[in-house]
């Protein structure tokens, strides 16, 4: 049997985090690993948990999404990042950052999970 991807999902609301974590709960391939509330705790929990793709948000208090991608990348340069955002306008600074790719919160779905 192949591993699980391993995703860590970042976004200061809760409801969000939740609601992402329950669509990659129903994919028998996919395994959320934890969950960050904002950039700081992003990289503190990518270091210990190694994920293979990291969800991440753009606004969050103590430090956003485009910093802490980053960071990650300096330390995680093999990690995924996958920059979901309500701004579409973020998505230039977080791909500059290090991210793979992004979406925009009203995505589909299937997007999200491909």
């Amino acid at each position: 049997m192949d591993e699980k991807i391993k995703v860590l999902i970042t976004d200061d609301n809760e409801v969000v985090r939740e609601g992402l974590k329950s669509i990659f709960d129903a994919h028998k391939d996919i395994e959320v690993v934890g969950q960050a509330v904002d950039g700081i705790d992003a990289i503190e929990k990518a270091e210990k948990l190694k994920p293979d793709v990291i969800l991440m948000d753009g606004q969050m208090p103590r430090m956003d999404g485009p910093e802490a991608i980053r960071r990650i990348k300096k330390i995680m340069p093999d990690v995924k990042i996958l920059f979901l955002t309500v701004y579409g306008d973020y998505a230039g600074d977080a791909l500059a950052a290090g991210a793979s790719w992004y979406l925009t919160k009203d995505c589909r779905r299937q997007d999200l999970l491909e």
